[in-house]
């Protein structure tokens, strides 16, 4: 058997001791991203009186980032909303709340983040539904004006599935309590933006009394004009109209 010498020994420790230097246990610190969110969906509405634009009620959503967590401090929270506007962000040190308006209706794909102090970032998309609904209301007229909607989308995704439409024509009494009008025949009618009418209805309303058109309407590509023609009959007519522009729902 050879012998052992000393310096083998000395060599034999100083790998170990360099071997120990070399290795380590990687120190990965993750970033959770948790957010909450008021609502994914909601409704713009537009108001008009006599067929001007009186009002505007947007859609205001707030997003949550307080739970969101990380081994590191965390630097921002931001939000991309796809429509052409620029990402809105925070400094995590000073808030965790970050609202959104919408004022036009579509489908979003909305993505929402957080990064940490060493760049580290996690992102999330969240799909957000808005839909449009169009007051009208038009007092004592004889000559009605056109509701013109336009179903398409502003930001250029995803068309809506459907429109409502909820028409009500009232022939108001000319004396209170006592009568003496005359009853008023009409057409409510729905033309697209190449002058074919996709949807007709006629009816009479008499003095006092008031009639509803409710209907659905599935060209959801093309701008329309609801119009009220009359057919028959002198007596001023008030307009009551709802036009709902919907989204799938899932």
């Amino acid at each position: 058997m050879g012998q052992f010498r000393p310096w083998s020994i000395l060599v034999l420790l100083l790998c170990l001791s360099f071997s120990c230097c070399l290795s380590f246990v990687e120190d990965k610190r993750e970033l959770e991203l948790d957010v909450s969110y008021s609502a994914l969906n909601g409704t713009v509405i537009e108001s008009y009186s006599d067929g001007n634009l009186i009002s505007t009620e947007s859609v205001e959503l707030i997003f949550d980032f307080s739970e969101t967590k990380s081994g590191d401090n965390l630097e921002l929270f931001g939000i991309e909303i796809g429509d052409g506007r620029d990402p809105i962000e925070i400094s995590a040190q000073t808030g965790s709340l970050i609202s959104i308006e919408f004022t036009e209706h579509g489908i979003y794909d909305v993505i929402v983040y957080a990064m940490d102090e060493r760049g580290n970032q996690e992102k999330l998309t969240l799909t957000i539904r808005i839909d449009l609904r169009i007051e009208w209301v038009e007092e004592e007229t004889s000559d009605p004006s056109t509701l013109t909607f336009d179903p398409s989308p502003s930001n250029g995704g995803e068309h809506p599935i459907m429109i409502e439409v909820k028409s009500t024509v009232e022939n108001p009494s000319l004396i209170e309590d006592l009568g003496g009008g005359q009853s008023v025949q009409f057409t409510w009618k729905i033309i697209d933006e190449n002058g074919d009418t996709c949807q007709s209805n006629s009816d009479q309303v008499n003095d006092g009394e008031s009639v509803t058109w409710d209907t659905i309407h599935f060209n959801t590509k093309l701008i329309h004009d609801l119009s009220i023609d009359y057919d028959e009959g002198q007596d001023y007519i008030s307009v009551n109209q709802t036009i709902s522009i919907i989204y799938n729902s899932d």
